[in-house]
Formats: C-alpha cells, structure tokens, sequence
C-alpha cells in the first residue's frame, strides 16, 4: 500500500483549504478510507472515515466543517476543510483501514 498526500499549506483562521490522497497497491473502490492529523507535540488522531458506499464518519471537533470525498476512478480521496481553526495545524495523513502504512503526509497551518 502507498498513499501521497498533498494540498497543505498556510492558511488564514475561517478560510478552506482542500487536501488529495492518491492511494496504490490495492483495489481502491473497495476499501475503507481514513483521515488522520498529528498536530505538533500530539499524538496522531483520526479525522474521517470514507466507506466504499459512501457512508462517512467525522471527528467531532470537524463534524460540520470538513467534508471527505472519494474518486475511485483517481484513486484519491479527499478533504474538503472550511472555517479552519488554529486547531487543525497538523500533518494530515490518509490511509486503507486496516493497512499498517502511512504516507509523508502534508502539513497544514492555521494562522493569521
């Protein structure tokens, strides 16, 4: 399994940001998609979970501000993120359920 993240970068308290993940090495459609963050001196959390019929699950502290989607044909999922909080300063990961991988990650500032 492999999974590139990308998309991060600085971005103002309230504004969007929009993160991708690529995933390879396994049949993309069928799988169970994560999110996670670490933020800095954290340990790593789940974000959002992506079921291949759709169904998503959220983070509380993200419910109603992020939205994850998925495109089988890109291999990719994705992470839309609105009225961001100095908070959500973090790496972001993506990566299969069940898999023991993780990608480089992107980072993601909040910060005016």
């Amino acid at each position: 399994d492999q999974f590139v993240e990308s998309g991060g970068g600085l971005v103002q308290p309230g504004g969007p940001l929009r993160l991708s993940c690529v995933g390879s090495g396994f049949p993309f459609s069928d799988e169970i998609m994560t999110w996670h963050r670490q933020p800095p001196g954290k340990a790593r959390e789940w974000v959002a979970t992506l079921w291949p019929g759709g169904a998503l699950m959220y983070f509380d502290s993200v419910r109603g501000r992020f939205t994850a989607s998925r495109g089988n044909a890109k291999n990719t999922v994705y992470l839309q993120m609105n009225r961001m909080k100095p908070e959500d300063t973090a790496v972001y990961y993506c990566r299969k359920g069940g898999s023991t991988t993780w990608g480089q990650g992107t980072q993601v500032t909040v910060s005016s």
